[in-house]
């Protein structure tokens, strides 16, 4: 059964965030189930979620909801253990919409998973997110 890997020992950054409002529109906001909050990047060409997971663990879905308008295109998912190097997982095609989206992931064991967000709909370059969710199993 998959439930989510993201909990309270997970490390997280970002690649940027809007005005560096932290408050407002920082990284916690991906994860506190919250319908009014989310993290607002800044702009850029790419923007970046990186987690690191107490544990090794097996991914198999991951979920996001952007706003509409400041979506990516194009997202990739790489990962690794350890000390490794990142490896390409997989790449995604979000639409451009306010929908909770769900992308299969290959069962991959990790305990680092970078998601990057290309080709952004703003054009600006920023991306709007509500809720990011990894799902699959802990080891």
């Amino acid at each position: 059964m998959t439930h989510s890997l993201v909990c309270s020992e997970t490390l997280s950054r970002v690649s940027s965030v809007l005005n560096r409002n932290t408050r407002d529109f920082g990284k916690k906001h991906l994860f506190d189930k919250n319908e009014e909050t989310c993290w607002n990047s800044d702009q850029g060409p790419c923007q970046w979620v990186m987690l690191e997971f107490p544990q090794c663990v097996c991914v198999s879905q991951l979920q996001i909801q952007f706003q509409g308008g400041f979506s990516s295109r194009r997202g990739r998912l790489e990962g690794s253990r350890g000390t490794e190097a990142l490896c390409r997982i997989v790449d995604f095609y979000p639409e451009d919409n306010n929908s909770l989206q769900t992308f299969p992931v290959p069962a991959t064991k990790l305990d680092r998973l970078k998601v990057t967000f290309e080709d952004m709909s703003d054009f600006f370059g920023r991306v709007v997110i509500y809720h990011l969710r990894v799902l699959g199993e802990k080891e």
